[in-house]
């Protein structure tokens, strides 16, 4: 089996058809690789989301059962 390139350079110019083939390889490449970065970010916004309710919702329950309990030390009085 014969090798399709004999050297590097010749493989970076594709036979003379470097300048598309390369530019279609980087329309390919970037876009996927933006949408890799915007996965990521979404996902770390998404996270942080999370986090944030549930802290407030153990925050609201937390007082919630503060009031219920001055409300019955109060009623014992």
């Amino acid at each position: 089996m014969k090798p399709a390139f004999s050297s590097w350079p010749d493989f970076f110019a594709m036979g003379g058809y470097a300048f598309y083939v390369w530019l279609a390889v980087a329309c390919t490449l970037i876009p996927l690789a933006g949408l890799v970065l915007h996965t990521l970010i979404q996902r770390h916004r998404l996270l942080n989301d999370i986090r944030q309710r549930q802290s407030r919702e153990r925050r609201i329950l937390t007082a919630k059962q503060k009031k219920a309990a001055s409300e019955a030390a109060g009623e014992m009085q």
